[in-house]
């Protein structure tokens, strides 16, 4: 090759790296500012889920880090594996996105978050909600939207054609492994919402055990991520340790780790659960609040008054005494 020519490409490499480079100094420092001046916003709702399209996941945390989650296939096992990366800055951001997709992302994600509703596109009022009169529209041959339509339809399974018993139970057995899967989806995305909003109040508390049993430990770390180890049915007694949502719900149903992790700070932190305590009790019948209450509540009396209370008393004593050995001689000496 010409030397001349190798010098012009080595020119616009160069200039290509240079302008790279600059591009990601200058996108660096624009999302800076962006999280800077959002960071309370962000802390005081707890983060936000910004990208959650299988297998790409990214979502912010209360304290500002962003976690990414991957998926790909093993080649030594054939089994698909999850990771979740902290990304602590702007910089490792922006290596990673695009950060047009990231403006977008915590766009969706506010007004999601918000309950509004999404931008109106392909309904029968866009052209009110746009502004525009039919009379300012022109018309491109065929329905778009039709179009659209029947290329949406053309790529679903074919239903199928239910004939007997048999073909039912199959359809019901497809249904079922589908809707499992839907379900440890939705299951591992709420441990990932929990994770990021933990993150904040875990580095305070630090590591907290949840379960500690001869065959499974739970786990929730500093970080706000829950750990697990357990020893499966078929593993002969060998211990699985179990990393990222995704292999947690496979185990573990989201509802029992929140009422097991309330139990474990409840017992770590009695001041948090006051409710659980119960109240305070002397052993002989007049606990504290007892005593407030009569305190507060019981007349006055002077001494005559208290004589003839104390007399009534006594009276009301022996009349039950009376009641009982009575009771007694008619029906017999009562059991324990």
């Amino acid at each position: 090759m010409d030397t001349g020519r190798n010098d012009l490409l080595g020119e616009i490499a160069a200039d290509a790296a240079l302008e790279r480079g600059d591009f990601l100094v200058q996108s660096t420092e624009q999302l800076r500012r962006f999280l800077d001046r959002h960071k309370d916003r962000i802390a005081t709702y707890g983060g936000l889920t910004l990208i959650d399209e299988e297998p790409d996941y990214l979502s912010i945390a209360g304290d500002g880090t962003f976690r990414s989650r991957t998926r790909f296939l093993d080649d030594l096992t054939g089994d698909w594996v999850s990771e979740t990366e902290v990304i602590e800055t702007a910089a490792e951001l922006v290596e990673l996105y695009n950060p047009a997709d990231i403006y977008a992302a915590f766009g969706e994600a506010a007004k999601e978050a918000a309950g509004l509703s999404e931008e109106p596109t392909a309904t029968d009022d866009i052209l009110d909600a746009a502004g525009i009169a039919p009379e300012e529209t022109m018309t491109l041959g065929d329905d778009p939207y039709a179009a659209a339509a029947d290329s949406w339809a053309a790529g679903q399974p074919a239903e199928l054609e239910l004939d007997d018993d048999e073909a039912g139970a199959r359809r019901l057995y497809e249904l079922a492994l589908e809707f499992q899967e839907r379900s440890q989806r939705a299951e591992s995305r709420l441990l990932d919402d929990f994770e990021q909003a933990a993150a904040p109040a875990s580095n305070l508390v630090g590591e907290l055990v949840i379960v500690d049993d001869d065959d499974e430990r739970l786990v929730l770390t500093s970080g706000g991520e829950f750990r697990a180890e357990v020893v499966p049915e078929d593993a002969d007694g060998e211990w699985r340790s179990l990393t990222g949502a995704e292999q947690l719900v496979e185990f573990y149903d989201p509802t029992d780790v929140f009422g097991d992790l309330a139990d474990a700070l409840a017992e770590a932190y009695p001041s948090v659960a006051p409710e659980l305590a119960g109240t305070k009790d002397t052993g002989d019948g007049t606990g504290d609040d007892a005593a407030a209450a009569g305190d507060s509540d019981a007349p006055e009396m002077d001494g005559a008054e208290i004589d003839a209370a104390e007399t009534d008393d006594e009276e009301a004593g022996d009349d039950d005494e009376e009641d009982d050995e009575e009771g007694a001689g008619a029906e017999g000496r009562p059991t324990a």
